[in-house]
């Protein structure tokens, strides 16, 4: 969102740009309607070029709040102004939010922004070691990025950590003994048996977490037969159809095909389905 608002910068010297908080949308609105500052307020949000907030799922069951952002959300659109907004999900999944906002949210343009794949994330770990005046070995970063996944503010945390251990490293050596060495304390990787590695010797892994993500971020996936779990086994193992088959419950191999056929051409068609996959293959595969 800072790049966003940096190249509107580089390209118009002048505009007025503002990044924010949710929270602290709510905090101004709050203030607004103790001190009797609306005038204040409305100069504030209403002649912006660009707003950037962030969370906008934090309006939810706050109608004033809400009420607020709408005005602001039409009096920038109609100064042909630019709104940009992140959310935990897609606009029409945020609960207790007013639909004329809902509605006003996905007129616009809706991106996912999917967790870095690893090659990413040795190029953040890499360049940022860099910023620090350090060159980070490339199997170093690679056995890091493969260990912390989640995202960049974890991977920033094992940076440092292997930064503050650096100097006790004979020669200051990052990698004294390959890249486990150095790099071990920082991300303090779980055994292979617990990690995202789809395990060769019984698939148990992919089928919790398979499951526990579809439960928590997909529900509309939990399916009786969960097609979805014989999808990610194919992609990402080298097991047949039978042995996958075997693994889920001692299912035949025609209907693991059938659900690998089924699944791949809905997520061709669902835009959502696909997205939620893509998560869940980079969080198994690392």
């Amino acid at each position: 969102m800072h790049a966003v608002g940096n190249k509107l910068l580089a390209d118009k010297p002048g505009s007025k740009v503002l990044y924010i908080h949710a929270e602290q949308f709510v905090s101004d609105v709050v203030k607004a309607y103790q001190r009797k500052t609306f005038d204040e307020f409305k100069d504030k949000y209403h002649s912006l070029d660009l707003l950037l907030i962030d969370d906008v799922q934090f309006f939810a069951n706050k109608d004033r709040t809400q009420e607020e952002f709408f005005n602001a959300f039409e009096a920038l659109l109609a100064k042909k102004s630019h709104i940009v907004m992140t959310s935990d999900t897609y606009p029409k999944g945020l609960a207790d939010i007013h639909e004329r906002l809902v509605s006003r949210f996905d007129s616009g343009l809706t991106v996912a922004i999917e967790p870095p794949e690893l090659e990413m994330r040795v190029a953040i770990l890499i360049n940022k070691a860099r910023a620090e005046g350090t060159e980070m070995p490339e199997e170093v970063a690679f056995f890091v990025a493969k260990n912390v996944r989640s995202n960049v503010r974890e991977l920033e945390g094992a940076l440092r950590k292997i930064l503050g251990v650096q100097p006790l490293q004979p020669e200051g050596n990052l990698d004294p003994a390959g890249p486990r060495g150095a790099a071990r304390p920082a991300v303090d990787p779980e055994p292979a048996d617990q990690r995202g590695e789809h395990p060769e010797d019984g698939g148990r892994l992919l089928q919790d977490q398979g499951r526990r993500h579809v439960q928590q971020e997909a529900p509309g996936l939990d399916r009786a037969a969960a097609p979805d779990r014989d999808v990610l086994a194919k992609e990402l193992t080298q097991k047949s159809l039978p042995e996958i088959g075997e693994l889920f419950g001692g299912r035949d191999h025609t209907t693991v095909l059938h659900a690998v056929r089924k699944i791949s051409a809905e997520r061709q068609q669902l835009t959502e389905l696909n997205q939620q996959l893509h998560v869940l293959e980079q969080t198994l595969k690392g």
